[in-house]
């Protein structure tokens, strides 16, 4: 089987299982009041997973290929990859992980996508440095500012 069809195979159980969880346990613990609702915390989620269901089993039964071809990715040959990027965008992922609240969003988001570039092969210090103030000061206002959701922007040391 090739890789895309594993990686559908993990996913519709994560979809199954997130479904099950949609549709049985998240309503169970509703007040009388929001059971009357046309839209419960949890029809999102319904959606979602019925979605992944539909794209996976879709991706699994093969009516996404037109005609049969060699699988894009051989997994014999992964020694021919870039995996040095890989793992080394994986690390700065946890690192921003960890980062994100002592440091603050501004600056770790900043950091994450100016070195993520980097490692990606962007060499033009002053475009990443643009991109990544701009694609982070826009997400922190609409995330901030139209949403209304808290996100320290600084480390309290800035008084953020």
């Amino acid at each position: 089987m090739a890789l895309d069809r594993w990686i559908a195979l993990v996913l519709l159980g994560i979809c199954l299982t997130y479904g099950y969880a949609a549709w049985f346990t998240m309503d169970s613990g509703l007040p009388p009041f929001m059971q009357r609702n046309p839209i419960w915390p949890s029809t999102f989620p319904k959606v979602l997973s019925v979605l992944g269901i539909v794209a996976t089993t879709i991706i699994l039964l093969g009516f996404e290929k037109a005609e049969p071809k060699e699988a894009d990715i051989d997994y014999r040959k992964l020694g021919e990859y870039h995996l040095g990027q890989a793992l080394m965008l994986l690390t700065l992922m946890v690192v921003y992980a960890l980062c994100l609240r002592p440091v603050g969003f501004l600056i770790s988001t900043s950091a994450f996508l100016f070195f993520g570039s980097y490692v990606l092969g962007e060499r033009k210090w002053y475009i990443m440095l643009l991109v990544a103030l701009i694609a982070t000061g826009s997400v922190w206002y609409l995330v901030q500012e139209v949403l209304g959701i808290y996100m320290r922007p600084l480390p309290g040391l800035f008084g953020g």
